[in-house]
């Protein structure tokens, strides 16, 4: 997949609101500090002049946010979830909303679920992944900041990531919103999606 124009298309704040347009959708999800905003970025070339908002305060993505890409499939940047220091009503109320979304919306083709190389997956990775399962979405677990890990800590990150969340090794990749590692196979991961969509 080629990255030719990127909009920034609106923001869901609340379960109830039809989506913008009838486009495909990719969705991501993961902690509220585990670098949703700066793969984003990174994947559509914004490292410069930033589309997604990256924060020093964890827990800023509060809503949908909705990224136009190519005119033809929308980025949706879910809110991250598991930051201790926001209230659990707030968490509670991310947490429906996610579910509404991804359990009501027909137009997700598949999600990327970002993981911390540095640290094991948590129980929330954990619930993530298993009711992505459930509901039948297509699920990429993507480790991020993969750069901070030496090349043995970084093997060592990819097993226990697949032991840990029980997926196979074809569903995992290493990523860097540092470097660029892994942003042309993303892409190419993310384009085989959209083309087995257009042939169902």
């Amino acid at each position: 997949m080629k990255i030719k124009s990127v909009e920034y298309a609106g923001t869901i704040a609340s379960p109830g609101r039809t989506s913008f347009e009838m486009l495909p959708q990719i969705a991501f999800s993961g902690r509220s500090n585990v670098g949703k905003s700066s793969l984003i970025n990174r994947l559509l070339r914004r490292t410069r002049k930033k589309i997604a908002h990256v924060s020093s305060t964890p827990g800023k993505t509060q809503a949908l946010n909705f990224y136009r890409v190519n005119k033809d499939i929308f980025f949706v940047d879910l809110p991250g979830y598991g930051y201790a220091r926001v209230p659990e009503a707030t968490r509670t109320a991310w947490a429906k909303l996610i579910e509404w979304y991804l359990g009501e919306s027909s137009q997700v083709l598949g999600v990327v679920h970002l993981v911390d190389a540095r640290h094991p997956p948590t129980k929330h990775d954990h619930s993530m992944v298993e009711y992505l399962a459930e509901i039948g979405i297509p699920t990429l677990i993507v480790l991020t900041k993969i750069d901070k890990l030496k090349r043995s800590e970084r093997d060592a990150s990819i097993t226990r990531a697949i032991d840990a969340l029980k997926v196979n090794h074809a569903q995992l990749l290493p990523f860097s919103s540092k470097t660029g590692e892994g942003r042309d196979t993303l892409l190419e991961a993310l384009a085989e999606l959209m083309r087995m969509e257009e042939e169902n």
